[in-house]
């Protein structure tokens, strides 16, 4: 049996715990007396609490996060009830800052804050030898990546077939944007190349086809960047697929060249811009140059095959709705295949919170902690913004209506943002709900609102949406859209890469 377990909730099963890979990786001799254990916050924490109970630990590192604290939170309570002498430390951003009223932080031993990779295994240490830590909470200093034992030998065979393999190229971010905590994350810092080649190489080697690398800034060295895209281009076959964050206005000759190398799907890249008002940008902090930043979107849509997938942030200090929907419009006219449409959090440690008297900012006391309503967006308006950020990712960002979605707004040559949102507060009204909508109803809702309540002619809305719906590889035509296509409107087969994850496949895929 472990003395030490390592555990966490993830949001999915599909996510792997990246951050308890590192603790493992580092524990030195006390690695063969650790076990990890991973759970998703859907498992009651009754049931985790009894898994872990039986393997009968003396210490339980927990890694708190912010989709995952309210149901950690009742973990702690039921492990410290039944079990008082196991030890509960806890790491992870959620109880990195601001910890001092939090329930979760009274309930559990100790806490690590920053990053634990090699500070775990001191604390475990220490305690094991019955002379444990001080103080409650240990401040862990920023640790050299020479001195760490990179963590991709601890992915399984079940993690390389089931789960999403996180990789890393460096940390920190050199920006300060005051809604993001990774601007408290500074300096930025390197893996040492050739070591972290090799390990990416063994992955390769295990099978695993789809890397996400949580580097915040990607491209910050463009160089680096350079020499690992080189990587895996040469290595590239199908069904290989890369996610990488990138600075939006950061895309220099030498990036571009290999990137337009790639096999159409087989890069992600998200974007965050955040807003395009340039005063709230000043205001947050957030530097980028507008110009270069959609130069840079335009030459990736129209000259390479990356999936897009860029972010803006709805509920920023002195942005209204007015100035949102301009900014939606133009990231809309630069074409990337998703808009994530956020709603404000007030992550713990963030300075964001200056700006809450001056601008009116209320949040919400319970996670995530987004942004109930500003001096310039109310709570109602912030109600409509948040269908719409929802109905946005089920009809636009899930590509399963690739060619039926702009007929929302060019029909009546309207503001993107506008006319979506007129279609989604009249979706809301019909359905009377945001999730668990199937998708043939979906079709049937965008379909009426098309043929009613705009001036897209039936047949029109439903030969766009049975194009759509072939596109994802169906051909059981919908009941309701037979007596508006004719014979002209044959079943055709799509093409798409089947070995692409399904919603970017969508995106990418043709019909003939």
């Amino acid at each position: 049996m472990p003395e030490i377990l390592l555990t966490t909730l993830n949001a999915k099963y599909i996510h792997s715990a990246f951050g308890l890979r590192y603790l493992l990786a580092n524990m030195g001799k006390l690695q063969p007396a650790t076990a990890l254990l991973e759970f998703d916050i859907n498992q009651r924490p009754l049931d985790i609490a009894e898994i872990l109970l039986r393997a009968n630990p003396k210490i339980i590192g927990l890694g708190v996060y912010i989709w995952n604290v309210e149901e950690t939170t009742a973990l702690v309570a039921a492990l410290k009830r039944v079990r008082p002498d196991i030890v509960v430390i806890l790491g992870g951003p959620e109880v990195g800052y601001e910890f001092e009223e939090q329930a979760v932080v009274k309930l559990a031993d100790f806490v690590i804050t920053g990053e634990a990779d090699l500070k775990f295994a001191e604390a475990c240490e220490l305690i094991l030898s019955g002379a444990p830590p001080r103080e409650k909470i240990i401040a862990a200093e920023l640790p050299e990546f020479s001195r760490l034992t990179l963590p991709y030998q601890l992915y399984s065979e079940q993690d390389v077939a089931h789960r999403i393999i996180y990789v890393e190229a460096s940390r920190g971010c050199p920006f300060t944007c005051e809604f993001c905590l990774s601007s408290l994350d500074i300096p930025v810092r390197q893996a040492p190349l050739p070591h972290f080649l090799s390990e990416l190489e063994k992955l390769l080697a295990s099978g695993a086809k789809q890397f996400k690398f949580v580097d915040r800034t990607f491209n910050l060295n463009a160089s680096v960047s350079r020499q690992i895209l080189e990587f895996f281009l040469a290595r590239w076959k199908p069904g290989h697929f890369f996610h990488f964050e990138m600075v939006p206005d950061r895309l220099p000759e030498p990036l571009r060249e290999v990137i337009a190398k790639f096999p159409p799907g087989a890069l992600q890249f998200e974007v965050g811009i955040q807003t395009f008002n340039e005063e709230v940008g000043e205001l947050i902090r957030r530097r980028q140059n507008y110009e270069r930043l959609a130069d840079n979107l335009r030459f990736l849509r129209e000259h390479t095959g990356v999936h897009v997938h860029a972010d803006l942030i709805a509920g920023l200090p002195g942005e209204s709705v007015e100035s949102f929907a301009a900014g939606f419009g133009r990231l809309v006219a630069l074409g990337p295949q998703e808009i994530q449409v956020g709603i404000l959090k007030r992550l713990r440690g963030t300075p964001i919170v200056r700006h809450d008297r001056t601008h009116g900012m209320l949040y919400s006391s319970h996670p995530p902690y987004e942004i109930l309503q500003t001096s310039k967006i109310d709570f109602v308006s912030m109600q409509k913004l948040r269908r719409f950020a929802r109905y946005w990712d089920l009809i636009a960002n899930s590509g399963n209506f690739v060619e039926t979605t702009p007929l929302i707004w060019q029909a009546e040559a309207q503001s993107p943002f506008f006319a979506f949102m007129a279609f989604s507060e009249w979706l809301h009204a019909e359905a009377g709900r945001t999730d668990s909508i199937a998708l043939v109803r979906l079709m049937e809702f965008l379909f009426r609102y098309l043929s009613e309540h705009s001036t897209v002619e039936p047949q029109v809305a439903a030969r766009s949406l049975w194009r759509d719906y072939q596109r994802g590889g169906r051909h059981d035509k919908p009941a309701f859209l037979k007596d508006f296509l004719t014979e002209e409107s044959p079943e055709r087969r799509s093409q798409r890469n089947a070995l692409l994850p399904k919603r970017q496949a969508r995106h990418q895929a043709r019909t003939f």
